[in-house]
């Protein structure tokens, strides 16, 4: 696997990235846990260091499945998220500011 710079950040991320929209079953489809394991092991054994997710994504699940899956090893990936919007009007400032911590809380960092 090849590891580009990332922009002018000097973060070397694998070039392939695990997209995380569908961990979870919220939605009434995705994958269980057990799945997601199965996934991610399989992405990290191959090299892959950058999971994209976002708080959307099976109404937070993946954030909260990817944060547990990312426990031990956190330091060695690379998370993609974003906040996402809600589907009711929120004034732009309340609603980054309300969002803006819920993927820390999901990725527990």
């Amino acid at each position: 696997m090849k590891y580009p710079t990332l922009g002018r950040s000097g973060l070397r991320v694998s070039e392939a990235f695990l997209g995380a929209m569908g961990f979870g079953e919220d939605w009434g489809w995705g994958a269980s846990i057990a799945e997601c394991r199965k996934m991610f092991t399989a992405y990290a054994e191959a090299g892959g260091n950058v999971i994209d997710t976002a708080n959307r994504y099976t109404e937070g699940s993946s954030e909260r499945i990817v944060g547990d899956l990312l426990a031990a090893e956190r330091d060695r990936f690379v998370l993609a998220t974003s906040p996402g919007h809600p589907f009711r009007q929120v004034h732009p400032h309340r609603r980054y500011r309300r969002i803006a911590h819920q993927p820390r809380r999901h990725f527990r960092t």
